[in-house]
């Protein structure tokens, strides 16, 4: 198979990105647009108008008959727009998180294993260069590990559209923390064990069942913890909105982005993955009880922007089809952190601490 033909589902912001890494990349070409509104046009128009539309998902798949299929639609669609394209014998692309459920999580995976087809999920920070290199360094800090993250949006217009059509399936602590319970789970490798989440409703806008804030605390085998913290909507504090920060008994390491923790910043999706810089901070005291060595820098300015992140996701996603990547650990990770994050909502739900049990494929 020297040309992947891609199917592209859903053309809003990631959607859109993808499909212009398929554009560009030798080894892709794109068979369709899929969309149930004007997005599909849009981004073809950006493309150079020459690929077929379709408002139908189902149609686009049997007309098209593609090899692969990203999926970057609501995640309530994410289960069952997977297991339709492995049942056409398709490769899939799928943003995070892996579906809406762990169950649905679990048959998505079943349904890659039975079509022998390559699953990959949406985790853009781990081919983020300095993501990777602020992973490793916390690493170094000992354990216990104290990981502090948040990522809360203040969000208007068309950005407040799309947060409450997401709020029709998923908090914010879902969506958002998948990313950051895999961090976190990369940082400690270790299981996380036990959860605890609470949430606060600020709008009559979104589901009576949902809200907007949210916070969880996660609690590994290793005894490290991990707190996050996520919130959408107009009424959203931008003073802190962006922390990325590890402690352990060796010292710590935070993510320093002084541009992208601006003010005005906290919906922009550029913004979202900016590190800029390390502060890398050692515990060990001297004779005198002062710390023994300087604070360091890490410069991390030369960085991937959000489209060259999403271009190399795509090329590791070829590269998953072309030399047949196992990829069993990449589904279980994704898995997992979905079920950390749910158990999180059923925390808030229900008041209670919720006990994790991983998922292991066979």
């Amino acid at each position: 198979m020297n040309v992947i033909r891609i199917l592209v589902a859903g053309c809003g912001n990631m959607g859109a990105s993808h499909a212009i890494a398929y554009h560009n990349i030798e080894g892709f070409e794109i068979c369709g647009l899929v969309a149930r509104g004007q997005s599909k046009q849009v981004l073809n128009d950006r493309l150079g108008g020459s690929y077929p539309l379709f408002d139908n998902y189902e149609e686009a798949l049997h007309e098209t008959n593609p090899d692969a299929v990203c999926i970057s639609t609501y995640p309530d669609t994410h289960e069952d727009y997977a297991i339709k394209a492995f049942g056409k014998g398709c490769h899939v692309f799928m943003e995070k998180p892996i579906a809406d459920t762990d169950q649905g999580a679990e048959r998505v995976v079943e349904a890659a294993r039975k079509a022998d087809k390559k699953l990959v999920i949406g985790y853009i920070l781990r081919h983020h260069p300095s993501w990777k290199k602020f992973i490793d360094i916390s690493r170094d800090m000992g354990k216990p590990l104290v990981m502090r993250m948040n990522l809360n949006q203040q969000s208007q217009g068309s950005a407040w559209n799309v947060h409450k059509n997401l709020m029709k399936s998923l908090s914010p602590i879902v969506d958002c923390g998948v990313h950051y319970i895999d961090v976190m789970c990369q940082m400690t490798r270790s299981n996380p064990v036990q959860v605890h989440a609470i949430g606060a409703r600020l709008t009559d806008e979104i589901p009576k069942d949902n809200y907007n804030y949210g916070q969880l605390q996660i609690k590994f085998e290793d005894g490290s913890i991990g707190w996050y913290e996520a919130a959408w909507g107009p009424m959203i504090s931008e003073t802190a909105f962006f922390v990325k920060d590890v402690f352990g008994p060796k010292g710590s390491v935070s993510i320093v982005a002084k541009e992208a923790a601006a003010a005005g910043k906290s919906d922009a999706v550029e913004a979202h993955t900016k590190t800029e810089s390390l502060k890398v901070h050692y515990a060990q005291l001297n004779e005198e009880n002062k710390f023994a060595k300087k604070d360091q820098w890490v410069d991390l300015k030369d960085e991937p922007d959000h489209q060259e992140l999403c271009n190399r996701e795509q090329r590791f996603f070829l590269q998953a089809i072309k030399d047949n990547v196992d990829l069993t650990a990449h589904a279980q990770d994704a898995v997992n952190s979905l079920r950390v994050a749910l158990a999180c909502d059923e925390s808030v739900r229900t008041g209670d601490i919720v006990k994790i049990q991983p998922f292991t494929l066979s």
